[in-house]
């Protein structure tokens, strides 16, 4: 019985995991196609560089 266990266990964490990475993966798309629709309406400067935010730990676009 208990490797049945195990494998339940670690077919519960490979759906958690796929879950995690799949809203990540979402977030991170979003912010790109903002990012896309900015550059193309003209709005956003594409010479933008990273910054690092030192109070989260983020890398965020300047404004210059």
């Amino acid at each position: 019985m208990p490797p049945v266990l195990v494998i339940a266990l670690g077919a519960f964490g490979a759906a958690a995991l796929v879950k995690v990475l799949s809203r990540e993966s979402r977030r991170v798309n979003a912010e790109l196609d903002a990012r896309r629709r900015a550059e193309q309406a003209g709005t956003l400067d594409s010479r933008a560089t990273l910054r690092r935010d030192p109070a989260t730990g983020d890398y965020r676009p300047t404004d210059s």
